[in-house]
């Protein structure tokens, strides 16, 4: 099952498939994320950073919160990046997505990780409440198409998406979980 990681998120995944940041200033303040997966994809709609780091680039259409799926490339906004990239797996073609680290809870502190330093952003309720809003709101889209998504975040505000623990998931994914070597 391939894996995409979003943000700092690589750094629990580094060997995932995708990295996936929107933010130049997040890759700049990462160097380019020089220690993800060196056979790993890097993906940003940041013009700038994509030139600097050899990243792909995606379009992002700021003003919507709806999925895009006739121009491979070009995603809705959601105003978050996971958003972003659930648009982008499901015109990968994904059928089965595992979400892991939505929570979408300023409760629950802003991100899995440490705040984030200067000059980035750190989410505060009415944004948050904003990617819930865009991410619940694809649910009938993503029925439509056929997209199982699986919420697998232990704490997760997001309604429309069934629950399960990452076991189960995987467990129901028929798919060959290895140990590491």
């Amino acid at each position: 099952m391939p894996v995409v990681a979003i943000n700092t998120s690589y750094l629990l995944a580094p060997w995932a498939d995708v990295l996936y940041g929107c933010d130049g200033r997040w890759w700049r303040l990462c160097n380019g994320a020089k220690d993800f997966n060196e056979n790993g994809l890097k993906i940003s709609q940041d013009e700038d950073v994509c030139q600097v780091y050899g990243l792909k680039r995606i379009y992002v259409n700021r003003g919507c919160n709806d999925l895009l799926l006739d121009c491979p490339g070009y995603v809705g906004s959601g105003a978050n990046g996971g958003f972003q990239a659930i648009n982008l797996v499901v015109q990968f073609g994904a059928k089965r997505i595992l979400l892991i680290g939505y929570d979408m809870r300023i409760d629950q502190g802003d991100h899995w990780h440490n705040r984030h330093p200067p000059p980035l952003a750190n989410p505060y309720e009415p944004v948050v409440s904003q990617w819930r809003r865009a991410i619940d709101g694809a649910a009938p889209k993503l029925r439509e198409l056929e997209v199982e998504i699986v919420n697998c975040s232990a704490v997760s505000a997001l309604k429309n998406y069934p629950k399960m623990t990452l076991p189960e998931a995987l467990e129901k994914s028929d798919v060959a979980v290895r140990p590491e070597n």
